[in-house]
């Protein structure tokens, strides 16, 4: 019999156990990204027939920009045979052919994303009775004695301190990384993560230590079938439900990093949580250890892949719902002025509203990394202004602390986003002059007033305009996109938030079109005209310091306001700006 399974997601859910890809219904007409699909499928099937239809809950509207559903309907058709590529037929043939050779008594298991059809760049395998250590050394000694290579060999060591609690044997084979494991079970000392005690365990052991029954069926190499130990695995996946395989406090309890994986899972396929599971995850027990047991590293890796996901609202969304906003996104001890109640819901409208405003924008104007810079922007644009004290009594953003502590992110991630934050202040200024084509007083900006008071009205939102963006360099669009969700829209009170969205649309289109009118992309690659030596030349200065600084500074402005002049008439301008100088003072 066949299961035939429909599924209302606003992605293309696939996975190893889909094949078809039917047309696609979309309720509202907004683009998508073109997200990376898994290239081969996976599909199981059994002897009857038969058609659920699973709704995906709507988003709860925090936001003026409500979140936009993008429903589609498509069919998982499950079948009885998983469908190898070439490549992996001939790993797993490789594999298989040791097996034999070496009259070997164990059984190769694959698990994890592979099985789910997630972007994988490797494979899992896992050994019942075998180190992985032991049958790569077997595995290299059969390749080698039909004339193969075995290549990149290597032993990643334990680490509990980086959650990484097995040994595990690696080897790239038909240019896929393979990794070989043991099964196991395990166990947990009450205030760690880290297993007190390890053995080889069965399969049926090894899948209920997994975090999801949707990650705990294997797929038997040497069978060609597929296992789902705990009986519901795959009716999970066929209901879309997210579901731990034992009591969910209790495997909370043993890896609080779970918590975080299953609403990633959950948002990424658009399934639904338990209920059990939500009540678990928010219970203080399993809150307390999920701050005191995980480092902060695995907690920012979990958050990185939710914001570059599909689902990035969603996934937030959950977190705010099951009280983990600031077990996650934790402050410093002593920060000021108070947050407010309700601030992560602010956080998470800002966040729908740039993920939204992606969506509208053309698909190819934000590469990855910009689209995950402008989500974390977003998502932190409530704390822009909420600072802590370091050392030496030095004020810094609260988000800094959040991103480069809590989180673990690279200081640079820290300082793009902060630097974003700024940046949208000053484009704030400029938006008004840039979307009507009027000339800027030096009363409308707060920034670098020294520099325009000498050019001409006309000139300065150029002038200004480029400074910003030799700063920005290419995040400029980023950073406009963060100042567009600060902008007030003229709105009415009948107007819905789909339209609203749409003004805001056309207001970055149009802002970035004047940009680019005047001629300001990639104004950060024009060379000054004159050169520091240039100046102390004209000036008559023995060294360098803040003066010539200056003035390098204004030359760049006239130079912004001349795009056509050349290092003469710059050197001319120069010479009359600091004979007036002399003159005044």
């Amino acid at each position: 019999m066949k299961f035939t399974l429909k599924i209302a997601t606003s992605h293309f859910f696939l996975t190893r156990f889909s094949l078809l890809r039917p047309p696609i219904v979309t309720t509202i007409p907004l683009p998508l990204f073109n997200y990376p699909l898994p290239t081969r499928t996976r599909t199981i099937t059994t002897t009857t027939t038969t058609t659920t239809t699973i709704s995906t809950p709507s988003f709860p509207i925090y936001s003026a920009c409500a979140p936009m559903s993008i429903a589609t309907q498509h069919i998982l058709q499950v079948r009885d045979k998983i469908e190898l590529s070439d490549i992996e037929r001939r790993i797993f043939d490789r594999l298989l052919a040791t097996f034999r050779h070496f009259n070997l008594q164990t059984q190769l298991r694959v698990a994890g994303g592979w099985l789910l059809g997630k972007d994988c760049y490797d494979i899992d395998i896992a050994l019942d009775n075998m180190m992985g250590t032991e049958f790569v050394d077997k595995v290299r000694e059969y390749l080698l004695s039909i004339g193969e290579d075995a290549q990149g060999v290597c032993v990643i060591e334990s680490n509990p301190d980086q959650s990484k609690h097995l040994e595990t044997a690696r080897m790239h084979l038909f240019d896929m990384w393979i990794d070989f494991v043991n099964l196991r079970s395990e166990e947990y000392t009450e205030n760690s993560r880290i297993p007190s005690k390890q053995s080889f365990g069965t399969p049926e052991e090894d899948a209920y230590r997994r975090d999801l029954t949707i990650n705990s069926i294997f797929y038997n190499i040497n069978t060609g079938s597929v296992e789902d130990f705990t009986k519901r695995g795959i009716s999970d996946l066929k209901s879309g439900r997210i579901v731990t395989p034992l009591p969910p406090k209790a495997t909370f309890l043993d890896d609080p990093l779970r918590v975080l994986r299953a609403i990633r899972f959950g948002a990424r396929f658009e399934f639904t949580l338990d209920e059990d599971l939500k009540v678990a995850a928010a219970c203080g027990d399993v809150k307390d250890a999920l701050a005191a047991k995980i480092s902060r590293e695995r907690i920012g890796t979990e958050v990185d892949l939710m914001i570059s996901g599909n689902q990035p609202v969603k996934a937030m969304t959950h977190i705010c719902d099951l009280t983990l906003f600031w077990i996650v996104f934790s402050l410093p001890p002593e920060f000021e002025p108070t947050i407010s109640d309700g601030c992560e819901r602010l956080c998470i409208a800002y966040l729908d509203t740039a993920w939204n405003l992606l969506h509208l924008l053309k698909q190819s104007t934000f590469t990855d990394e910009e689209r995950r810079l402008s989500l974390f922007a977003a998502l932190f644009l409530p704390l822009k202004n909420t600072t802590y004290q370091v050392k030496k009594a030095k004020v810094v953003p609260v988000v800094n602390y959040i991103i480069h502590d809590s989180l673990k992110r690279k200081s640079k991630d820290a300082e793009m986003v902060l630097d974003l934050h700024r940046a949208s202040q000053k484009f704030l200024s400029l938006i008004p002059c840039l979307a009507s084509n009027e000339g800027l007083q030096s009363d409308d900006v707060g920034w670098m007033r020294r520099l325009i008071d000498d050019v001409s009205v006309a000139s300065r939102v150029r002038v200004l305009t480029g400074f910003l963006l030799r700063e920005l360099k290419d995040l400029w669009r980023v950073a406009l996109l963060v100042s567009i969700l600060l902008h007030p829209i003229d709105i009415n009170n009948i107007e819905d938030e789909s339209l609203q969205l749409h003004k805001r649309r056309d207001l970055f289109n149009t802002v970035e079109s004047a940009i680019i009118k005047l001629g300001l992309n990639k104004v950060w690659e024009v060379k000054p005209l004159i050169s520091g030596k240039d100046v102390m030349n004209v000036l008559q200065l023995k060294g360098g310091g803040p003066l010539v600084k200056e003035w390098l500074e204004k030359s760049m402005a006239w130079q912004l306001a001349n795009p056509s002049g050349t290092s003469e008439e710059c050197i001319d301008w120069l010479r009359k700006a600091n004979s007036k100088r002399v003159k005044l003072e």
